[in-house]
């Protein structure tokens, strides 16, 4: 053995590093020149299939590996300045979100995280099959990044540090590659489609036998490309799901595939027997379909949120020594000075040393009206500073701000999100196992019999009871109910919402923004002097309009007088001239006389030299449809987490009758509420438009971004309502059960059809022509059924 060691076990290739790879066989550690050879060797006595290695009389190829410097890339990353753009760390522990290219399903899932546990020095592995991320917490003293990654392309899959551009790039790849398969699907299709009617009803005349196998020769030719190319998208997953030990809807769909091309390929040769080329044709075509609008629909969501990067600040002005100097906010460290003008997105999480402002935080909280900042107060990074110049100390790096966070705090409630089952991966898992079981009986019986067509009766009862109308019948309802809300204005991200929404039994909505328009109004003007109610506002729009508060807004239709002079004094309101007259506007604290009793209810005050003249109610307005929404929804519970204060909070739950109030609630408090009603065994929607929402809307079963909403809202969102309305939500959940009554119908029908025939074809008595016809037939009308979605009553 020792004369071996200079050469790979597996393939007697020159092993170029000595003891890397390595893979014990026949109870002997053997050396290996690549992971790709390890790979598949592991594979190999995985399986219990070592005796491979003791009777074979040739080495086995050798096995895809990756190249040298795509190792070297990876190597790449384990160079810390290059972590600090993407690597989280967590005392002894390190964190990264890892895009993923290649899974299609939770059996990907299942397989990455099974393979990645095994590697030592992890700690948790958590893969999120409908956004392609999964999130890694490893010790890096006992394993690198690059070893981590490394370890999931030996799979077969990819996978690099998350992007949103990248992420996006990938999408539009695997977007181009479905096109090309499907157009080359979709025209032999339909020549071979062509030529089989033909054949079957005799319209090319009596034609002799020659010409006959001609044309099978032909349909042969025309079907190749789409089997190996087309349809090569199944194989890999289904390879992938079996080299794990497990079975995917890619299983049963490749099976039939190959079973119905291979013997209509040795009928074609041999001369004798029928084909099926259309039905394989056909099948894959309109499974390509299927999982194309899926793909978009992801893809078009991915495009909506793709501008959720433009809240993390790019620059930072640093002071040094009494010197600015423009750098990298991401280069930032703890205790440095930065300063941030009027206008200016504030870099990172920080400590006011100097200045006075207001900060719209609105992107943080949901909340419209600014936050007064003074020397000790803190901010974030990503807020928006509206008016003076603050000088702040750096808190927290810029990956360790609030903003980042939260993004963190979304992507591990994504994470932990119950998983809803399918229902037809689950019974068609267990349906082709009973029928490939079956089948073998079948052959053995009637060989054993002596039946010369003992083949054909198995080929008979594997296309008759093949699961094509079974894998079709959940895509297809759930694929056509999302084509009809996308025309009525609701986008969803993952077809299997549509199963989610039927199991809600509470709703719970954001305040500002959702129940509300998000802007204030004039309500309610109280005069205490006597100038008439229009003069008194066109002298609070003349000061209002020197103001970028949004309180100040409210006024801008009665605006038509000008001041003069005019004071902005930051968190308390202005003073200018009007006439020659002095005015204040603003908070009581800005008042130089008593306020009385009757204005207690005023946001804003007006008062000159002699005293407070009038008070103003500005308030946010209900949305005209909500009161509409919550009527057609009133068999469910409902309740309202929001931050704004409780004041505020319980008039609007007055005003539209909901009697569960959360007010007050930071972003973890609102995550911990949810899962506070999730204990309690709710299934809850939420509703919310503000980065604040982000959390919350990973963590319920469905959430549902508002038109108008943040693209980080957007992003964390399942459903995304793109007209502004929300009447929407009640037609979401019609089509939610519309949808899964579809399902039901088409699975009675599928699996019904499969139970008739099987006990026919076993028998013999359903030729392989007719298990074909019934098939197609099954099919078709399980996707006849499904599109009935696309009408607004069916």
């Amino acid at each position: 053995m020792q004369a071996l060691s200079l050469i790979c076990f597996h393939c007697h290739q020159q092993v170029t590093e000595i003891g890397r790879y390595q893979t014990r066989i026949l109870d002997e550690m053997q050396p290996m020149c690549c992971p790709g050879c390890q790979a598949v060797a592991e594979a190999i006595v995985a399986n219990g299939l070592e005796d491979y290695y003791r009777f074979r009389t040739e080495p086995a190829e050798k096995a895809d590996s990756m190249p040298d410097d795509l190792l070297e890339k990876l190597r790449l990353f384990d160079q810390p300045e290059l972590q600090e753009e993407f690597v989280i760390h967590q005392g002894k522990t390190n964190q990264v979100q890892l895009s993923l290219d290649g899974i299609s399903c939770a059996a990907c899932a299942w397989l990455i995280e099974k393979k990645l546990a095994r590697l030592a020095g992890i700690k948790q592995i958590a893969v999120n099959v409908s956004a392609r991320r999964a999130i890694v917490s490893w010790y890096p003293q006992q394993v690198a990044l690059s070893e981590i990654i490394n370890a999931i392309e030996k799979i077969g899959y990819h996978a690099q540090p998350f992007h949103p551009q990248q992420q996006e790039e990938n999408f539009k790849n695997t977007d181009r590659a479905y096109l090309k398969r499907i157009g080359l699907a979709g025209l032999m299709t339909m020549q071979v489609m062509m030529i089989a009617i033909a054949l079957y009803f005799g319209l090319f005349g009596n034609l002799d036998e020659d010409i006959r196998e001609f044309m099978h020769w032909i349909s042969l030719g025309l079907s190749i490309p789409v089997v190996f190319y087309s349809g090569a998208v199944f194989y890999q997953g289904a390879w992938r799901a079996l080299r794990s030990g497990g079975v995917n809807m890619d299983v049963p769909v490749s099976i039939a595939i190959w079973v119905l091309f291979i013997a209509s390929a040795k009928a074609t040769v041999l001369a004798r027997g029928e084909v099926f080329f259309e039905s394989v044709c056909m099948f894959i075509f309109l499974l390509l379909i299927s999982r194309f609008l899926e793909h978009r629909a992801r893809h078009k969501a991915a495009q909506i949120s793709a501008n959720m990067s433009k809240y993390i600040p790019v620059t930072a002005t640093l002071v040094e020594q009494g010197n600015t100097r423009d750098i990298l906010a991401k280069l930032l460290k703890t205790d440095q000075t930065v300063l941030v003008k009027p206008g200016e997105t504030i870099p990172v999480d920080g400590q006011v040393l100097d200045g006075h402002s207001h900060v719209d935080e609105s992107m943080l909280t949901g909340e419209f009206e600014p936050v007064t900042k003074t020397p000790g107060s803190e901010v974030y990074g990503g807020a928006l500073n509206q008016s003076g110049t603050l000088t702040i100390r750096v808190l927290r790096p810029l990956k360790e701000a609030m903003v980042n966070q939260i993004l963190r705090l979304q992507d591990e409630a994504l994470l932990n999100k119950p998983a809803i089952a399918q229902l037809a991966d689950r019974i068609s898992s267990y349906f082709v196992l009973a029928v490939l079981l079956i089948s073998a009986l079948t052959f053995w019986f009637w060989h054993a019999q002596g039946n010369a067509n003992a083949f054909w009766i198995m080929a008979s009862v594997l296309v008759a009871t093949c699961p094509c109308a079974l894998g079709l019948a959940t895509p297809s309802a759930l694929t056509s109910a999302m084509a009809r809300l996308n025309r009525q204005g609701v986008l969803l991200k993952r077809a299997d919402l549509l199963e989610a929404l039927c199991e809600i039994d509470t709703l719970a909505f954001d305040k500002t923004g959702t129940l509300t328009e998000g802007k204030f109004s004039l309500q309610q003007t109280i005069n205490l002097s006597a100038h008439s109610d229009e003069m008194l506002l066109r002298l609070a729009a003349a000061l209002e309009s020197y103001s970028e508060h949004p309180l100040a807004k409210a006024f801008a239709p009665y605006a038509g007088t000008l001041a003069e002079n005019v004071q902005v004094m930051p968190g308390f309101g202005l003073i200018g001239w009007i006439d020659g007259q002095e005015y204040r506007i603003g908070s009581q604290h800005l008042m130089s006389h008593p306020v009385p009793d009757s204005l207690s209810a005023c946001n804003v005050l007006l008062a000159d030299r002699n005293g407070i003249l009038a008070g103003f109610v500005l308030t946010d307005q209900i949305r005209p449809d909500a009161a509409a929404m919550l009527k057609q929804l009133n068999h469910y519970q409902h309740c309202i987490i929001s931050g704004d204060n409780q004041q505020n909070v319980s008039k609007i739950g007055q005003a539209l009758q909901i009697d569960r109030l959360y007010s007050q609630c930071k972003p973890e408090q609102k995550l911990k509420k949810m899962q506070e009603l999730q204990h309690q065994g709710q299934h809850v929607l939420m509703m919310g438009d503000g980065i604040n929402d982000a959390p919350v809307l990973a963590a319920a079963q469905v959430s549902v971004a508002v038109g108008g909403a943040t693209e980080l809202a957007k992003n964390a969102a399942d459903v995304i309502l793109i007209k502004p309305s929300l009447t929407l939500l009640p037609v979401l959940f019609n089509m939610a059960k519309r949808s899964r009554a579809k399902i039901k119908q088409n699975m009675a029908w599928a699996l019904g059809y499969n139970l008739l025939v099987l006990p026919l074809a076993v028998c013999g008595y359903l030729t392989p022509w007719l298990g074909v016809v019934g098939m197609s037939l099954s099919s078709i009308i399980v996707v006849a059924n499904s599109v009935r979605l696309l009408k607004a009553d069916s």
